[in-house]
């Protein structure tokens, strides 16, 4: 690795010695001349792109002389361009004028806290993604984000990849796509994986931590997600991106756009390919997706047409790595698939989870006025697929059979493989009107109402012994529906100095699900649910680049599949409610741009694992009274020399909950015992520490070689603070190389190389845990996601 960074440097030393140039101005309106602040300022061909602060003004350091386009964009707005020669520094400032043309802009505007909103959250651009798009999973974009902690089953970043913010899993986070709910709506979790490479095509991110702002969908209860897809691009383009690296992994990208055509329409599209082994031992992910959308541009509107889908077969990693393995050498190790428990046989090779997901949306924006607009969508998503498993002499009567004799021998039980299919369909509307009747007033009126219907159904495929089972044999079957509406409004206003903020959502479900009756018998049951969510704060702006902000949120979010398929009414658990307060200082200016957020989020009725069994022996989530988040959260980029920047960002925090009871079952006689109360304890997966760090120096606007950290404190596997079932802290640190050209007849070509965890840091970013009593003591059963050595990803991009 030395020897690496070394010849690295070395060749780049002549290119660092050169003279080092820099471009500045403001950006205004044409007409009024009023300033244009987060204008985006690009230099085409390379990936060198900033914005315009509060003043309008733009600074891009560190360029060597040469031939340069610079590219000027903002919303509502004509884009401008400007050919330079550059051999000292200069300055140029941009007037742009009003677009004929509609912006996209408006189809996520409704879901996203304005730039000076008393909302917590990061803004992800083009550039940010494309900088760290390499093959990983989608939430490997977001690693480098306040309070994020991201991990991966296979070990390696391809696959099944997950993250958890503020402590929060993807049940709890918000997550929509052009404003249309992704959550899953019955287990309400998120799975990229089904969308294999989305970054590709995927324009800009929001990332609001804590309640947020009124959204679609699920309740966001630690952070929402909310990402905008490919927009338009005015000039045709082919594009072809592909990585290889460590553990098998190949992507291959090819994407392609027509620009605009006739001044009114545009056509992109993308495909991709990705293949990996894992580091996790036959962890293997085979994954492919398609992007296609069509978009026709009007005066005053715009309709788009997104058509997608992504397939994943991957082999399953899900239960992690047995803790006695892990400290036997043995990282890499996967229980799953395992034909004998004496291993004494091969591992069955289709162990495997096969998804496919097509998605269909229809986005239509409409200025109806200088003062209003309106932006809606229908949208539709098929999804089927299994998962098969290999099952060691499982009972027939577990699948509603009774034992057969066969040449006199009664068979009761036998090695089986059996598929568990879910096919379900996800379809309904979104809108909002936005009225702007004064520059500092704004209002939203917004909502959505969807529909799902899931069939969950199984069979079983082939058995080790005859037992009368034929193949395809379905021993299972019930079905879900799910209703989901909501309505909210927002309003802003500016008042000299100060903005007051207020929003309110209703939201109401409907769900229908086959659950157990008071007699313990499978009968369709339901639920309504009805919510209501206020949210208000206040900005104080006290200069032109810095302002404080103050923040409450109340947020209700349902149980989810399990917590109502495995309860009785009499069992059945309450929603959870949140209230959320949030206080912050940000600043911004050619130096410095950053700020700091404290926040303290209360749980009422939070629903976590107590270790306790329902009416039927399952383990299941259950109402704590109590429990809170509270915690400090810095971000900010400081630019230190004029290739040299550093961003930061740093989560101190304190997760509590109140009177935790846990049960633990003692296998010595098959019951289920209150073995403990605490009065005050953390509560899991919630490190008390969190922070990245990325240095990012170049010596070239071409060039770019970033140092990239990240630490992660002790994450607890239960809620009992018990070190022994825990995950121990961890810090890892990689490296990332880029570096574009350009040669006659290709506009540009994207060398990249990503190092990870250069130090090979041995570390577990995930787990469970399965205690138990065993002779009068408590024996500890943990799983830990172990993560890859020292790997690399190496990229070449080309773009015509």
């Amino acid at each position: 690795m030395k020897n690496l960074l070394s010849a690295v440097f070395a060749l780049l030393l002549p290119v660092m010695a050169s003279a080092q140039f820099t471009i500045s101005g403001k950006i205004t309106d044409q007409q009024t001349g009023e300033i244009l602040p987060g204008a985006s300022v690009a230099l085409t061909g390379t990936h060198t792109s900033v914005a315009a602060d509060v003043s309008g003004i733009y600074k891009i350091n560190g360029l060597q002389a040469g031939n340069y386009t610079i590219k000027v964009s903002y919303i509502g707005y004509q884009v401008a361009t400007k050919s330079i020669v550059l051999n000292s520094d200069q300055t140029f400032d941009f007037k742009l004028g009003k677009s004929n043309l509609l912006t996209e802009e408006v189809t996520v505007t409704a879901t996203r806290a304005s730039a000076n909103s008393p909302t917590a959250y990061t803004n992800l651009n083009k550039g940010d993604i494309e900088a760290n798009n390499s093959g990983r999973g989608f939430e490997y974009l977001l690693d480098q984000t306040p309070s994020a902690v991201v991990s991966s089953n296979a070990g390696a970043g391809v696959g099944y990849t997950s993250v958890r913010i503020r402590g929060s899993d993807a049940t709890r986070i918000n997550v929509t796509l052009n404003g249309i709910p992704l959550n899953d709506a019955e287990d309400q979790g998120v799975y990229f994986v089904d969308l294999p490479d989305l970054a590709s095509s995927v324009e800009n991110i929001q990332v609001q931590r804590g309640v947020g702002t009124s959204t679609n969908g699920a309740g966001a209860f630690g952070a929402s997600i909310n990402i905008q897809t490919t927009t338009r691009r005015d000039t045709g383009y082919v594009e072809l991106n592909n990585s290889v690296g460590s553990y098998g992994t190949i992507k291959n990208t090819v994407a392609l756009g027509t620009g605009l055509l006739d001044g009114h329409f545009s056509v992109d599209g993308r495909f991709s390919d990705i293949n990996s082994d894992g580091y996790i031992d036959r962890a293997f992910s085979h994954l492919k997706s398609f992007f296609l959308t069509g978009a026709y541009y009007g005066k005053n509107s715009v309709l788009r047409l997104n058509v997608f889908s992504g397939y994943e077969r991957t082999y399953q990693a899900w239960n992690g790595v047995p803790q006695d393995s892990v400290l036997a050498g043995n990282r890499r190790y996967n229980q799953l698939g395992s034909e004998n428990v004496n291993g004494t046989a091969p591992f069955y090779g289709n162990q495997t989870d096969n998804y496919t997901q097509n998605y269909y949306q229809l986005l239509y924006d409409q200025k109806l006025s200088d003062k209003l607009s309106f932006s809606g969508a229908l949208h539709f998503t098929k999804g089927y697929g299994y998962y098969e498993e290999y099952a060691i002499n499982d009972s027939l009567k577990n699948y509603g059979l009774k034992p057969v004799t066969v040449g006199g021998t009664t068979i009761s039980a036998t090695d089986l493989t059996r598929q568990l299919w879910l096919s379900n369909n996800f379809y309904g509307a979104t809108y909002n009107f936005t009225y702007r009747p004064q520059k500092n007033a704004s209002f939203i009126l917004g909502g959505a109402y969807n529909e799902y219907d899931g069939d969950h159904y199984n069979n079983i495929q082939w058995t080790a012994q005859s037992a009368g089972i034929t193949p395809g044999y379905q021993y299972s079957e019930n079905t879900a529906q799910k209703n989901d509406f909501n309505v909210f409004a927002r309003a802003e206003y500016h008042l000299d100095k100060f903005l007051f903020y207020g929003d309110l959502q209703y939201r109401h479900i409907y769900y229908s699900f086959l659950g157990f009756d008071e007699n313990l018998n499978n009968v369709q049951q339901q639920v309504d649910l009805n919510f209501v969510n206020p949210k208000a704060g206040i900005t104080y702006q006290m200069t032109d680049r810095s302002n404080v902000y103050a923040s409450f949120s109340v947020g209700n979010h349902e149980p989810d599949r399990d917590d109502y398929t495995q309860s009785t009414p009499e069992s059945r658990p309450k929603p959870e409610t949140l209230y959320d307060w949030e206080f912050g200082y940000r600043t911004h200016s050619s130096i410095f741009s950053g700020g700091i957020n404290g926040f303290y989020m209360h749980y009422n009725n939070q629903l976590i694992l107590t270790g306790a069994l329902n009416d039927v022996g399952a383990a299941i989530r259950s109402n704590v009274k109590d429990s809170y988040r509270e915690g400090i959260e810095a971000d900010g980029k400081l630019i230190i020399t004029q290739q040299l920047s550093w961003g930061l960002n740093a989560s101190v925090s304190s997760n509590k909950v109140y009177n935790f009871q846990q049960y633990l079952t003692d296998y010595d006689n098959g019951e289920t015992v209150l073995y403990k109360q605490y009065n005050k304890t953390d509560i899991a997966y919630s490190p008390s520490f969190v922070g990245g760090s990325t240095i990012s120096y170049h010596p070239t606007s071409h060039a770019e070689i970033a140092f990239i950290s990240k630490y992660v404190g002790r994450q607890y596997l239960d809620n009992t603070s018990t070190v022994s079932r825990s995950l121990d802290a961890y810090f890892v640190n990689d490296i990332r190389l880029n570096y574009n050209f350009s040669i006659k007849g290709v506009k540009n070509i994207g060398i990249g190389l990503l190092i990870n965890n250069i130090f090979s840091e041995k570390y577990q970013s995930d787990g469970a845990t399965y205690p138990d009593i065993e002779g009068g003591k408590v024996v500890n059963y943990n799983y830990f996601f172990t993560q890859a050595p020292i790997n690399f990803l190496a990229s070449l991009n080309l773009k015509f």
